[in-house]
């Protein structure tokens, strides 16, 4: 059986998406986002200024800017996990609501209620992060159920969402997740479930934690159509979502969407890392999508080194700003500790 190594190594490309300018420093920018921000993270975490679990998505921005970025924003529905805050910022959370909310202001896209595990926005169509695997794949589906009720119970012929439910490897041999396969399959819902298989939950290895560790092949139980992605590569990611999106839309169901992908740091950033290989964190150091879609864009004359350094200055500054105002921004009202639990008037 291969080894996750081996697999992305011997992965055989399908097709990946078309780069051109416009679509590819988008996508630049998106991760670019992602990365920067999580690493300002780690630095205010370290400094003492952000509390409680912290898990960075360093690695894995290849998978949300490449599956959230082909869908429609404000239309489309996304659903997280713990590992949530780049997938809020693919969605168009602006930057500052999102380090608000780690920093716990009432600024924060959860009113400062929710924390790093827990971002919300409904205006964004983000139905969450969830501190518990599993957690959101019912409540992702229970999103694709409203959009295909809508359209074929309500007669709303408008009504073609279709819903993200992103987790990781360790989440595919609980209960929910093969429960909600089949009553995708079941009920061709339009869903896509993502899996950024990053290789290890927490400190166990995949290998060693599933009898079969080809995900993607899991579709197959339910007749469900699945595929396996470099999830190291925007393009290829793009490219597999954008199959998935259309087959949804046209009400042929869902697509169970494996990308094979690492995580630059540890578990939590309280997390020392030292299960991990030094080797095996160089393999996949080579691989980094910004890098690959940085060369990319390059050698194809779609831009250059400046114009990209530009890009990422912009991002830094923007950063930057979003946590002078999110320090200053102030502390939710005490007296209002209840609020947002119970449905009002």
């Amino acid at each position: 059986m291969e080894t996750h190594v081996e697999r992305i190594s011997n992965l055989q490309d399908f097709e990946r998406a078309k780069l051109d300018r416009e679509s590819g420093l988008r996508l630049y920018e998106d991760m670019i986002l992602g990365r920067r921000f999580e690493d300002k993270c780690a630095e205010m975490y370290y400094r003492g200024k952000m509390f409680g679990f912290v898990h960075l998505y360093n690695g894995q921005e290849a998978i949300s800017t490449g599956v959230i970025g082909a869908m429609k924003k404000k239309h489309d529905w996304f659903c997280s996990t713990y590992r949530d805050h780049v997938h809020a910022l693919s969605a168009g959370v602006p930057p500052f609501e999102v380090m608000s909310e780690l920093f716990g202001k009432e600024t924060g896209c959860s009113k400062g209620r929710g924390g790093s595990m827990h971002l919300f926005s409904k205006e964004h169509h983000l139905l969450g992060g969830y501190a518990f695997i599993g957690e959101g794949i019912p409540v992702a589906l229970g999103a694709a159920f409203s959009s295909k009720y809508k359209k074929e119970v309500s007669g709303d012929k408008e009504s073609d969402s279709v819903t993200a439910a992103f987790f990781g490897d360790g989440t595919c041999n609980n209960g929910q997740f093969f429960e909600c396969l089949n009553m995708a399959q079941l009920w061709k819902l339009p869903i896509l479930f993502v899996v950024e298989n990053n290789k290890w939950a927490i400190g166990m290895a995949h290998d060693r934690a599933t009898s079969n560790p080809e995900i993607w092949r899991k579709a197959s139980a339910f007749g469900m159509h699945g595929e396996e992605v470099d999830g190291m590569d925007v393009l290829a990611v793009r490219g597999a979502a954008q199959r998935a999106i259309k087959r949804a839309r046209a009400g042929e169901g869902p697509t169970l969407l494996e990308c094979l992908t690492y995580r630059y740091r540890g578990h939590s950033l309280a997390d020392p890392d030292e299960l991990r290989a030094e080797e095996e964190k160089a393999f996949w150091a080579r691989r980094d999508p910004i890098k690959k879609l940085s060369r990319e864009l390059i050698e194809g004359n779609y831009s250059d080194e400046k114009e990209l350094k530009d890009i990422e200055k912009m991002i830094d500054s923007e950063i930057t700003t979003s946590v002078t105002k999110a320090l200053e921004a102030p502390e939710p009202n005490t007296e209002e500790l209840t609020k947002y639990i119970w449905a009002e008037n």
